[in-house]
C-alpha cells in the first residue's frame, strides 16, 4: 500500500480569514483531512505549500 500523506499541520494554528497562516491550509482542508483519500491529501498538502510560499514572499 502507498505511504499515507503526512498532515502539514505543524500545531500552531493561526487562523487569518479561511486561512492558517502557520500550515497553509484553508480551514475547509483542515476540517476535511482525515476524511480525505490520498489524493485529495496530495493537492491539499500541495496548495498549502504554494500558500505558504506566497506568504512568505509577501513578509520578505
Amino acid at each position: 500500500m502507498a505511504k499515507d500523506i503526512e498532515n502539514p499541520c505543524i500545531a500552531v494554528c493561526q487562523l487569518s480569514g479561511e486561512l492558517c497562516v502557520s500550515c497553509g491550509r484553508s480551514k475547509e482542508d483542515i476540517r476535511k483531512w482525515k476524511r480525505m483519500k490520498r489524493p485529495e491529501k496530495m493537492a491539499a498538502a500541495q496548495r498549502a505549500t504554494q500558500r505558504l510560499k506566497s506568504l512568505q514572499k509577501k513578509n520578505a
